[in-house]
């Protein structure tokens, strides 16, 4: 996308500071201590124009792998879905083009539409009643899920899943070091939660059990067993961290009894960029409400019967209500749930499910052909579009060579999982061809030697 260069002049400077009567910078930010402040000039490049300034941006760009030359079958979070081209041609409406969130309730209607849709759509996938108009990312999303289950039950015991994302289970643990929560780590068996630890663990001290479906590995969790566990003890509350695109086929959450799901929309409209921004929902049940972090939009009628939205409750924020808030969204890429929404909307319904389907079959048919080169597949349950093989060489080396043959391998899981070194998590998505799978797998059986 292409940015205007605005530069600034020490006449604009000077405008600026007459307009708000303040005569130099410095008397501008005076309120701020000398010892904080950085006493010495920015050490950075002399100017350039425009046109030196973007051949040298470009220059450095170009020098990153990018999606569109190579073929990804990285995963672990992040995927390589194919995104429909009105997209970006609505969020690069002005009025939708701000990271910030909307805090006036009457701020421009179709942005409030736009995030009222957003709700509607994620409430149909998850099947819970209840979703905020988005936050920061799926990770966030998490943490907030366990507040709101430790302000809900009273209690300071969190069960979390080791097959949930290792980067969401790091977050979990720096929140629980401010709180004082006592974090349980519950065991992997054969790719899933390990159910009978899970059994020992669940008691009445237990604010929720957090789990991820479909899980890291990619495995399905058995959210209905989960379930039967966690209700042995009264309010102990089951969070479910998952990928909405799964649950175009998967049965969701909500009807298994999750009370709180919560995931990242990144596979609808957002693309890989660095790992951020994203964009995270936070879905519940109505009991919960009141206290789901984020804000809602509302429909409604205006005097004249004409259908109208309205932002209608956001009872956790720092706006409303200072020292008692615990949830600070403001600046959550809102643009990011605008795109998701106009991606979910472009597919439809239909669309979704038919693109759920394609990921299924194609990480189905990659799986089958490397069981062919003598790479199987090292869990056996059910998936999605994700699966863990094992190498006969080092993850590095093996993507090492994968790339120079213009490829992005899976991810390293030895990196995480001491225990699964040489271990590669693969996703195939909806936008790889057969022929990409077919020479994919040829490279992996080549470079590791079978």
């Amino acid at each position: 996308m292409e940015f205007r260069y605005l530069p600034m002049t020490e006449t604009d400077k000077k405008e600026m500071l007459d307009k708000i009567g303040v005569s130099s910078t410095e008397v501008l930010f005076s309120d701020i201590p000398k010892e904080v402040r950085l006493d010495r000039e920015l050490n950075l490049k002399k100017p350039v124009s425009e046109y030196e300034l973007k051949k040298e941006l470009t220059e450095m760009a170009s020098k990153n792998a990018n999606l569109t030359e190579y073929r990804s079958f990285l995963g672990a979070g992040v995927y390589d879905h194919f995104i429909p081209s009105v997209v970006d041609h609505v969020i690069s409406r002005q009025e939708f083009y701000t990271a910030y969130t909307p805090y006036q309730p009457e701020i421009t209607q179709g942005e409030l539409q736009a995030m009222f849709e957003f709700q509607t759509m994620v409430s149909e996938l998850t099947a819970m009643p209840i979703v905020n108009s988005s936050l920061y990312d799926g990770g966030t999303a998490v943490v907030e899920a366990v507040y709101l289950s430790i302000a809900q039950t009273k209690r300071k015991k969190v069960l979390v899943s080791a097959a949930l994302h290792p980067e969401h289970r790091q977050l979990v643990e720096t929140a629980a070091n401010g709180k004082k929560l006592e974090i349980v780590e519950i065991d992997y068996k054969d790719g899933v939660t390990d159910l009978e630890q899970l059994e020992k663990e669940v008691d009445e001290d237990t604010a929720a059990v957090l789990v991820q479906y479909p899980n890291f590995f990619g495995q399905i969790e058995p959210l209905e067993k989960i379930n039967k566990l966690i209700k042995q003890q009264e309010k102990t509350m089951f969070i479910a961290s998952s990928n909405p695109l799964s649950l175009g086929y998967l049965t969701p959450p909500g009807e298994f009894g999750a009370d709180i799901v919560v995931g990242d929309t990144q596979v609808f409209g957002i693309p890989a960029q660095f790992g951020g921004p994203h964009c995270g929902y936070f879905a519940t049940t109505q009991k919960l409400m009141r206290k789901v972090p984020g804000r809602f939009v509302g429909e409604t009628v205006d005097k004249d019967g004409q259908r109208g939205f309205v932002l209608t409750l956001q009872t956790r924020e720092q706006h409303i209500r200072r020292e008692k808030a615990t949830s600070n969204i403001t600046s959550n890429q809102a643009l990011n749930a605008v795109a998701s929404s106009a991606a979910m909307s472009a597919l439809g319904k239909n669309g979704v499910k038919e693109m759920t389907k394609l990921n299924m079959q194609k990480a189905r048919y990659t799986k089958q052909k490397l069981e062919e080169v003598n790479l199987p597949a090292v869990f056996n349950g059910a998936f999605f579009n994700e699966f863990v093989i094992k190498l006969s060489k080092p993850v590095d080396v093996v993507n090492d060579a994968l790339f120079e043959k213009g490829f992005i391998g899976g991810f390293d899981l030895g990196k995480v999982y001491p225990e699964l070194e040489n271990h590669m998590l693969i996703a195939t998505t909806e936008i790889r061809l057969k022929e990409e799978i077919d020479a994919f797998v040829k490279e992996m059986g080549d470079i590791n030697g079978y």
